[in-house]
Formats: structure tokens, C-alpha cells, sequence
């Protein structure tokens, strides 16, 4: 379908069909791709961490497991996974840590060397699609690694995916993505220096019956055959 190179501090969208693919590849080591998802038909519909995690038991994301909409479907799955843990509990780098951990570049001193928080670069790319601030949901933070300790601290952990780490979406319904490639933001590194990620989108048909999303977890297979009812 298409293919593209977003660079490090980068904010895209896209409406990706139902049974279409999404490979995102960090092109250097250390790269952070913060994405949220809605229905493409309905936007109040959207990505659920929450019911996500605790349908199938997890608090990090990888092969096998979908990424479910608050209306219990599937928005789409994770098929295929070189790096086998990425992040769903770390939100995004707004305006204030950006400035407190890195200082402060506007656009118009800087031009395309400028700063941009995840946050900000979402804004932008949502508003596109007639969404604003109420709608900024959690992100998946793909490439970044978090973990918690005993006493329920987040510790981020750097260099996580090398370079050329792969990860495959496919989607189970029509899906609009928004997605920025700022720095994760519990990243310690005291250089704001983002990492750029390549994308390469194609149209695959959508889960089989036999699918290793669907069987993954009897939860996933209910959310897949709730996405694959809209479609009868």
C-alpha cells in the first residue's frame, strides 16, 4: 500500500482498512514509536488499555496479543515481533517534562531541529481527524521496555530494540493511527536525540480461523469474532 520513513521527534496518521498490515521497524537502536488507535467509523470507540491488560493478563505487549477498543473488539493484533516486549503503561512526553529534561527549541528559531513532545506531535495528528484533548488516550509505546518493581515503581529500560527491530500490526477493523516518534518519557537520556522508524503498510485479509492471535487467549479470540461481526 505504501511505505514511509518518519523521523526521530516525528508525528503521522493514517486510516488503516480492516485486514491490512502495518510494519514498523526502528531504523536506530533506542527508538520510541508512541501510537494511539480509534475506530475509523466510529471514534468514540477507541483503544482500551485497561480492558487490553486485564482480558489477557499482561502488562507488556507482543506477539499474540490484540489491542482491544472499550467496546470489547479487536482494533488490531500484533502478529509478528523481533523485540518481545513493548510498553503500555508509560504515557507520552508532554511539554513541561520535554522542557524540564531537555530544554526548550520552538519551530520558529529552530525550524526542523525544533523539540516536540509525544503529546503535542498527537494533538496535532488527532485534530486532523476531528478530535482534540478529551480524546488523547494511553499510547502503546512500541520499541520501549518498562518495568515495575514490588513497590509499583515504573523503571525504564534503555536500549532496549536495537536497530532494525521489527514489529507487525494487522487490523481487525478500519483504524485510525496517530503515532510520534519523541523520546518515551521516562527515558533518562539528558540529549534529546529521537530515533527515526520505518513503516511499510499492505494489505494481508483479515485473522483466519486458525489465526495465532485468535488462539492466543480465549479473550482474544471473542474480540477478533466481535470485530469480525461489523464486517457480515
Amino acid at each position: 500500500m505504501w511505505s514511509e520513513i518518519v523521523p526521530g521527534g516525528g508525528h503521522w496518521s493514517a486510516v488503516m482498512p480492516r485486514g491490512s498490515r502495518l510494519r514498523m521497524v526502528a531504523l536506530e537502536a533506542g527508538a520510541n514509536l508512541g501510537m494511539v488507535l480509534y475506530s475509523a467509523r466510529e471514534k468514540l470507540e477507541r483503544y482500551c488499555m485497561p480492558d487490553s491488560l486485564k482480558a489477557q493478563h499482561t502488562a507488556h505487549y507482543t506477539r499474540g496479543h490484540v489491542l482491544m477498543s472499550d467496546m470489547g473488539r479487536a482494533l488490531a493484533s500484533i502478529t509478528r515481533d523481533t523485540v518481545g516486549w513493548h510498553d503500555p503503561l508509560g504515557g507520552l512526553l508532554d511539554a513541561e517534562r520535554l522542557a524540564q529534561q531537555y530544554g526548550t527549541r520552538p519551530f520558529q528559531t529552530h525550524r526542523n531541529a525544533m523539540y516536540r513532545s509525544g503529546k503535542d506531535g498527537l494533538l496535532i495528528e488527532i485534530g486532523k481527524h476531528g478530535l482534540s484533548k478529551r480524546d488523547l488516550i494511553a499510547p502503546v509505546n512500541f520499541f520501549s521496555k518498562v518495568t515495575v518493581d514490588e513497590e509499583g515503581r515504573f523503571h525504564f529500560v534503555p536500549g532496549h530494540a536495537d536497530a532494525f527491530s521489527e514489529v507487525e500490526l494487522r487490523f481487525e477493523m478500519d483504524t485510525l493511527i496517530a503515532f510520534s516518534t519523541a523520546p518515551h518519557p521516562l527515558d533518562p537520556s539528558p540529549t534529546y536525540a529521537p530515533k527515526k522508524v520505518g513503516l511499510a503498510a499492505w494489505r494481508s485479509g483479515p485473522a483466519p480461523a486458525n489465526d495465532f492471535c485468535r488462539r492466543f487467549r480465549p479473550e482474544n479470540a471473542r474480540a477478533i469474532h466481535n470485530a469480525d461481526l461489523l464486517y457480515l
